[in-house]
């Protein structure tokens, strides 16, 4: 096997903790062509000079500012030119041959574009964790969910799901990528600052003729929500960035009305968080479509052109996650999903 140069760049801000504790496993990586990145966001802990002086051979990158997730790698990447890169979050715990079976599938395929590893917790290390799992699908109203995570429900690992195939998104927390395709395609959506940016441009790599699938012989162990913890800003980024995200990528035919669908039913769930006592998530949620409504004016409804038609996308549910987890407490991917 050829071994392209793969480079596995960590955004951090503010992660010394993180860079102490994982870093060393990414080092350990048994792959013979790799190079390890620290692309820091503007941090003001003291991450750099931990780099500098424990880490001569990692490369850093000083971004100047937090840029967020979504444009820190663009700020990080798309001047670089290596054959694939990692985007790979700071708070992740690698194997150490996480990275040759990840390749080897994507070389096999020419028109693999995107693969994830299988996701597991890092504190809790015989379950799926929510950011990818074993590799992340859509339902017919852009909810994302994933081969062993359903909303906030975690399903055990019992290899279950240790079939390599194809998805609709791949884990922004360890994502492969072939380097030409994310320069061609103009990397991540910086708008979306954190957040289903992953999703976004996996959707858009899929309308672009491309796959994306999960590898589950690489397998990583993520701690999550190192980055951003739950909170009013959490709840915002995710709920504006899907609208957004929908806006970016639905045809025409489909976007009139799977996205007042979806303001109603995140209009249900904002009230029901009123009426609990959550006045928190009820004004992240109403802040959420007022700066979504503001986006569409200034960017002129995003995407108003129809696209061309394309191959049927992998990874989408047909139906509705939402009916099938609240009104027929199915909790499972393989309930419902064969």
């Amino acid at each position: 096997m050829k071994y392209p140069q793969v480079a596995i760049v960590i955004l951090n801000f503010n992660g010394r903790k993180f860079l102490e504790q994982f870093l060393p496993s990414v080092l350990a990586s048994t792959y013979p062509n790799y190079k390890v990145v620290v692309a820091d966001n503007g941090s003001t802990d003291d991450s750099i000079a931990f780099i500098e002086a424990n880490y001569p051979a990692v490369e850093l990158e000083k971004l100047g500012q937090n840029y967020g997730f979504a444009e820190g790698y663009n700020q990080a990447l798309l001047k670089r030119n290596e054959a694939y890169f990692v985007l790979l979050n700071s708070d992740v715990e690698v194997s150490a041959n996480w990275i040759n079976p990840v390749i080897e599938l994507m070389e096999a395929d020419k028109q693999l574009a995107v693969c994830q590893p299988k996701v597991l917790s890092f504190n809790q290390k015989d379950q799926f964790e929510y950011a990818g799992a074993a590799g992340g699908w859509m339902d017919a109203l852009g909810y994302p969910f994933a081969r062993g995570r359903l909303f906030d429900t975690l399903e055990k690992d019992r290899n279950q799901y240790n079939t390599s195939t194809k998805i609709f998104w791949a884990s922004g927390c360890s994502l492969f990528v072939k380097g030409a395709i994310y320069k061609k395609l103009g990397g991540l959506y910086g708008a979306f600052f954190a957040h289903q940016e992953e999703i976004d441009f996996c959707w858009r790599v899929q309308n672009a003729g491309h796959k994306i699938a999960c590898c589950t012989e690489s397998v990583v162990y993520h701690v999550g929500g190192g980055t951003l913890p739950k909170g009013h800003r959490k709840t915002f980024l995710n709920f504006r960035n899907s609208l957004m995200m929908l806006s970016r990528n639905l045809p025409l035919k489909e976007k009139w009305w799977k996205i007042p669908a979806r303001l109603l039913l995140d209009g249900i769930f904002a009230i029901k968080c009123l009426i609990g006592g959550d006045f928190t998530s009820f004004q992240a949620i109403w802040n959420a479509h007022m700066a979504y409504y503001k986006w569409c004016i200034i960017k002129n409804g995003a995407n108003n052109t129809e696209r061309k038609a394309t191959k049927a996308l992998s990874g989408v549910y047909n139906g509705s996650i939402v009916i099938q987890y609240f009104l027929k407490g199915k909790k499972k991917f393989e309930d419902f999903i064969k």
